[in-house]
């Protein structure tokens, strides 16, 4: 993987009367942003050694304890960092130019069950663009990261470039039903799109749609979106509308695949919506 540096290195700097260390710059190497969300994704992995609460929060609606433990262990580690933090469950972090957008905890339901499709994804946005990204299967401990224009892996191993496959012959992941079978092969709804997105670059699934409304928020794909493009594959938002948003009320409706395969599912998801 090719991990070089956007503008110039910059040491970290200590705050004063803070805790740890801070950049002060988005002048910092794609490696050192990819070090700390490894970091940060590590701190989530120890929150949960022996944590033994999976049920609801008692906070808003679908929110669990375990959401919100994630959520802390995170936080500290990329604000000790010096960098803002857009989080599904707390919110915006700083006004920091380095954003990362995070879901603590994507498949919590899952978690809760437990179904062992759940992890925590990590994107790191620079302006209008992602730069890197982690993804971490808590069940399995599979760990996904990619660097923008430097390729993606699974476990430090390269993932290659994907090969389109037609559609009668996919397995689809998707997120809500369709009102029918646009095509597809087979068909596969596990309740978690950055783990799905991932495996559709990993080539355990052959393409994602979301076919619910306006159901997903930028942390839910971004990680994904990233490891899926650095792996060869296309996403989009089915309206055409930027899937880099940093805005915590906006939601998407992501589509990725490769080849007419995408295309097709692409304009399916599209005349979904004028059923």
């Amino acid at each position: 993987m090719i991990r070089g540096a956007s503008l110039l290195v910059v040491a970290p700097t200590r705050v004063p009367g803070g805790k740890g260390l801070a950049w002060f710059s988005v002048a910092v190497t794609d490696d050192e942003l990819l070090a700390v969300m490894h970091e940060a994704v590590d701190a989530v992995v120890a929150s949960f050694e022996g944590h033994d609460d999976w049920g609801l929060s008692g906070g808003r609606d679908g929110q669990y304890a375990s959401d919100l433990v994630a959520d802390s262990a995170a936080l500290s580690v990329l604000q000790n960092a010096g960098l803002a933090a857009l989080s599904e469950e707390s919110g915006r972090s700083s006004d920091a130019e380095l954003v990362a957008v995070l879901d603590p905890l994507d498949g919590s339901t899952n978690a809760s069950r437990p179904l062992p499709w759940f992890a925590t994804s990590i994107c790191v946005v620079d302006g209008d663009r992602p730069r890197v990204a982690v993804v971490h299967d808590h069940a399995s401990g599979v760990r996904w990261d990619a660097i923008a224009g430097g390729g993606a892996r699974v476990d430090g191993a390269p993932l290659p470039r994907r090969a389109p496959v037609p559609l009668d012959e996919a397995v689809v992941a998707i997120n809500a039903l369709p009102s029918g079978n646009p095509g597809w092969g087979q068909f596969r709804c596990f309740g978690a799109a950055a783990l799905d997105l991932c495996a559709v670059a990993d080539g355990r699934f052959d393409a994602y749609v979301d076919f619910d409304v306006d159901a997903l928020g930028p942390w839910d794909y971004l990680g994904g979106m990233l490891i899926c493009q650095e792996a060869g594959v296309e996403v989009a938002d089915a309206f055409d509308r930027p899937l880099v948003t940093l805005d915590h009320a906006a939601r998407r409706t992501p589509v990725a695949g490769l080849g007419e395969a995408f295309t097709a599912l692409l304009a399916a998801r599209r005349a979904e919506s004028s059923q």
